[in-house]
């Protein structure tokens, strides 16, 4: 089940994408010092929930092989340039809610939401609950200048996802 934007009469202006698993997929192939190498580690998920995905956009299952490692989710000549950790899941297939959708593993979280404008720098941020994401990218992306939002687990502050204008 997906939260919804609370507004039934108001169109969603976001949609949430997962990262594109083309770029890892090869990773799982190397060893564990090769993946070292690149600043990576292998990991089994131990618990549910606790390793989310950011290709598929869902927790990983107890037993699921992930990838911990280092992703530019931010690549702009500004300021605000970010990365950080990420977990990716072998296999995973690139998730694409709904527009207005907004997937349970960021519903389970506290989050931050960062939205940047055209010269990609930051323009507003919040940290809400995750039941409230929906109703606050919905808010967010009212503003015209907003071009994309990015998502974060507030607690460990890792990338979660982005939601763009749908």
């Amino acid at each position: 089940m997906h939260a919804r934007a609370s507004h039934e009469t108001m169109a969603p202006n976001f949609r949430i994408v997962g990262l594109d698993p083309t770029a890892f997929e090869p990773l799982f192939g190397l060893d564990d010092a090769a993946l070292q190498r690149l600043g990576a580690v292998r990991r089994i998920a131990t618990a549910w929930p606790g390793y989310p995905c950011r290709v598929g956009l869902d927790d990983a299952a107890v037993g699921d092989e992930l990838l911990l490692l280092n992703h530019v989710h931010h690549d702009v000549a500004s300021p605000y340039r970010a990365s950080g950790s990420i977990f990716v899941r072998r296999g995973a297939v690139a998730a694409r809610p709904a527009a207005g959708e907004v997937p349970p593993c960021v519903v389970r979280r506290q989050i931050s939401l960062r939205a940047y404008g055209a010269a990609h720098t930051m323009l507003h941020a919040r940290v809400c609950g995750g039941a409230e994401v929906a109703q606050a990218l919905q808010d967010l992306f009212d503003d015209p200048q907003v071009a994309h939002v990015d998502l974060h687990n507030a607690a460990a502050g890792c990338f979660a996802c982005r939601a763009l204008r749908a």
